[in-house]
């Protein structure tokens, strides 16, 4: 199959990309490079002996995305494209909804055009809002908390009514959890721009000294250590979960949500620890105040991807620490 990935040299788009390619499947990138390198096509190319073809295009340019599908026949797209800082959401939510809900009607418009109607959508565990129990399932009811989160349920709306229009679509909604890790050769993985907003990166950045200590927020919960627990999936398995999304959709006509995560909950310290024990590096921290709208337990119902997808998230925790420390010790 030829895939078209949006945002194919961030973080997660990066690794479907290769997963993708090991599947035997022909990769086309488009990508603005706002927050990822031109250097991950190399990295890609470096693992796979393939390198994606690709377009620097901003999906908000719907002239220059309609060029990239009149040179293309593509069977399905993953759709990764678009801003993902919860708190800078909230600085500029005018942003966010004009680059992740603009950016995106231009692209289903033009599938539609081309009668490319086999979708992957990137979502977020984050349209669960502050679920009351746990583990989540997909029919859990959706809220929000933040302006990126409501972007994915806009997303997600606007696909469920596309289905309901005309249900020669395929739609997968992939709501993922905490991905974490890197690939296993080091050349790929999270660089986020300035101060990381996700947590192991973080732990990653005060292994080496970029950071003076963790901040953790909270250390009275109603959990294991008192620190909030969350789900944390390895990024190679999120990628292939992707895949295995994307080969559903050519053979289905539906909508679907799934859950991506591995149906466990680690705490912030456990992560901590873990990361220590695999790097080999202290990593001093300091508990500060809970941060508002933080919830204490958060982790996902993984059963409908298994049944249908065929999907089950493989690395634990370890596996996880030692690939984001491989990557983290070799970026220069």
């Amino acid at each position: 199959m030829k895939i078209l990935v949006t945002g194919g040299t961030g973080y997660i788009g990066s690794h479907t990309c290769v997963e993708l390619i090991k599947s035997g499947h022909e990769v086309v990138i488009v990508d603005n490079l706002y927050n990822s390198s031109i250097t991950v096509l190399d990295a890609i190319e470096h693992i796979t002996k393939v390198k994606p073809t690709f377009y620097q295009v901003d999906i908000l340019d719907k002239i220059a995305l309609n060029q990239v599908f009149l040179e293309h026949k593509f069977d399905a797209v993953i759709h990764f494209a678009g801003y993902k800082a919860v708190g800078e959401s909230v600085s500029i939510p005018l942003t966010y909804y004009q680059n992740n809900v603009a950016g995106s009607l231009n692209l289903y418009e033009i599938m539609r055009e081309h009668n490319v109607k086999k979708l992957v959508f990137s979502s977020s565990a984050t349209v669960y809002g502050d679920p009351h129990t746990v583990p989540i399932k997909e029919d859990f009811p959706l809220s929000t908390t933040n302006p990126y989160g409501t972007t994915k349920l806009f997303n997600e709306m606007i696909l469920q009514d596309l289905y309901k229009s005309d249900p020669t679509w395929s739609i997968a909604l992939l709501r993922y959890f905490n991905p974490i890790g890197a690939h296993e050769s080091g050349l790929i993985g999270e660089v986020p721009n300035g101060i990381p907003n996700n947590l192991l990166p973080y732990i990653a950045q005060t292994a080496v000294g970029i950071r003076d200590y963790l901040r953790v927020f909270g250390d009275d919960y109603d959990t294991v250590d008192g620190t909030g627990v969350r789900d944390y999936i390895h990024v190679v398995d999120l990628a292939q979960g992707h895949v295995k999304a994307c080969e559903y959709v050519i053979h289905h006509e539906s909508i679907e949500a799934f859950n991506l995560g591995t149906g466990k909950g680690y705490s912030v310290l456990q992560l901590k620890n873990a990361f220590e024990k695999a790097s080999g590096k202290e990593v001093p921290f300091k508990i500060v105040e809970r941060r508002p709208g933080d919830v204490a337990t958060c982790y996902a119902d993984p059963t409908k991807a298994l049944e249908l997808l065929g999907f089950k998230a493989k690395c634990d925790v370890d596996q996880m620490c030692k690939d984001s420390w491989n990557f983290q010790k070799n970026l220069k």
